[in-house]
């Protein structure tokens, strides 16, 4: 059983940074990749950003320029920093560990943005 826990999230004013982390219960190069999504109340769940075990990084177009994943293979965490936030940046985040046949999940971590 594989554990994602995300931390980071909170309230921030439109222009802010925050920093989410995922740390996972075991080596994320073992899975094909690490991706951060998000959904919004009354939206589809869509993804952030993935990092590909080899090191591969892939952006939504709505964050590209504002939002950098990063990995920590040593610790097992994925981190995303999200700079320029915008208030429809608002939703819950989750970290996303794709393995051979199962994704694994976080709980998530709110992030609001507002003044």
């Amino acid at each position: 059983q594989v554990q994602l826990v995300e931390s980071g999230g909170g309230l921030v004013q439109p222009g802010g940074s925050l920093r989410l982390s995922c740390a996972a219960s075991r080596s994320i190069l073992r899975f094909a990749a690490m991706t951060w999504y998000r959904q919004a109340p009354g939206k589809q769940r869509e993804m952030v950003a993935l990092i590909s075990n080899g090191g591969t990084t892939n952006y939504a177009d709505s964050v590209k320029g504002r939002f950098t994943i990063f990995r920590d293979s040593a610790k097992n965490t994925v981190d995303l920093q999200m700079n320029s936030l915008k208030p429809e940046d608002t939703a819950v985040y989750s970290c996303n560990a794709r393995g051979l046949t199962t994704d694994y999940w976080g709980q998530g971590t709110q992030v609001t943005v507002s003044s």
